[in-house]
């Protein structure tokens, strides 16, 4: 069976990629949790859902834009290591072929429903192949959707992945090298992301593969850009913001994706000022926002916040 054949919805319908208009803005996954996840969970297969995930692993490995996306996530993280202080280099590690990358984590939001979405299970499948081409630890990849299923949680515990319970608006600290793996998310997770790792010190620990920031800069009114996402406003300039390729018939899974990293050398250009006391970000101005804010999960659980 071919990748292209499994392109089918799990009703067993051939699934067709979408085609949007020349210059139309794609909106960014919404982090919701679906109307009908109940039901789902009910109905999910975990055996057969972490089979499907494997083939579609399969079928990747063997696309032909797979080995540039390898290529590129080695650069990135070769370009992190170099940027770690003598101190935290191991002198002796050996070779890209070997464990160069060490002591790397992963961190993947807002994926999605994959147990029926058939884009975000091609996007996980890329993030087991990420994890595998960059030697990462499966049980090193901490992952949160408040859209998933209890039984979705449990098949990526089955893959070997760490599932996160706190929903932490994007707001994580790298305090060693980590890949983050943000897939057509909202603006306000890249930019909570970016204010928590607001320093000369985190950024350059970063990698980040998911929307590029000058596609979301061009897709932006440029005031409503700069008054509500002002991080990424400032990083889009010492970014390097390398777009990852795409074939046609994937253009709703991967478009648009690029590996974005933070070289040292570009944020000291910077004013010494824009590093102090970052302000976080509040969002008083966003109506639609694009993520589900903690307050919001936990209201409407009828819960209270710790």
């Amino acid at each position: 069976m071919t990748g292209e054949s499994r392109l089918m919805s799990d009703t067993g319908e051939e699934w067709q990629v979408a085609r949007r208009r020349k210059g139309a803005a794609r909106k960014s996954k919404p982090l919701q949790v679906s109307s009908n996840s109940t039901c789902c969970e009910d109905q999910l297969d975990i055996a057969k859902t972490v089979k499907r995930i494997r083939e579609t692993v399969s079928d990747l490995r063997c696309e032909e834009f797979w080995p540039q996306w390898k290529k590129q996530l080695l650069v990135a993280l070769g370009s992190v290591e170099l940027s770690k202080s003598p101190v935290d280099r191991d002198p002796e590690a050996p070779t890209e072929d070997g464990q160069l990358f060490q002591n790397l984590d992963c961190v993947c939001y807002g994926l999605g429903s994959f147990s029926s979405c058939v884009s975000a299970r091609f996007q996980l499948a890329m993030l087991l192949l990420l994890l595998d081409a960059g030697q990462i630890p499966l049980k090193d990849c901490f992952i949160y959707d408040p859209a998933f299923s209890s039984g979705e949680r449990e098949v990526l515990m089955q893959l070997g992945l760490t599932v996160l319970t706190d929903n932490e608006e994007g707001k994580r600290l790298a305090t060693k090298p980590t890949l983050f793996y943000l897939m057509h998310c909202g603006k306000a997770l890249y930019n909570n992301l970016l204010w928590k790792n607001w320093s000369t010190q985190s950024l350059p620990l970063m990698i980040i593969i998911g929307n590029s920031f000058n596609g979301i800069l061009e897709r932006t009114i440029e005031r409503e850009f700069k008054r509500d996402y002002i991080y990424i406003t400032q990083a889009v300039s010492v970014c390097e913001d390398r777009l990852l390729p795409c074939p046609s018939r994937l253009i709703d899974v991967f478009s648009d994706t690029a590996v974005i990293t933070f070289p040292t050398s570009s944020l000291n250009r910077l004013p010494q000022s824009t590093w102090v006391e970052p302000p976080e970000p509040q969002y008083q101005h966003c109506p639609d926002l694009e993520i589900i804010q903690r307050e919001t999960q936990e209201r409407d659980r009828g819960g209270t916040i710790n």
